[in-house]
């Protein structure tokens, strides 16, 4: 087996597929959501555990997820077809 090819030897590279990362986007953020709704509504034995660290961590995912919409979004529309 070879491991080098010379460049009249290879097969040219395929299409890259085309995807729309929002929809995916999309669904973790919904997920983050959720999981922001659920910690509120047990917000006091969170702080009464020494938990309220979770509550931020779904919040920093929210805004990180949101932030990677926008990235996304803006890249989305970029793209030449």
């Amino acid at each position: 087996m070879r491991i080098w090819l010379k460049d009249s030897e290879r097969r040219p590279d395929p299409k890259p597929v085309e995807t729309d990362d929002r929809k995916a986007m999309l669904f973790g953020i919904g997920l983050w959501v959720l999981g922001l709704a659920t910690l509120l509504l047990f917000l006091e034995p969170l702080n009464a555990a020494g938990n309220l660290w979770w509550l931020w961590t779904a919040v920093a995912g929210l805004v990180l997820g949101l932030i990677g919409l926008i990235y996304t979004h803006v890249r989305h529309g970029k793209r030449t077809d």
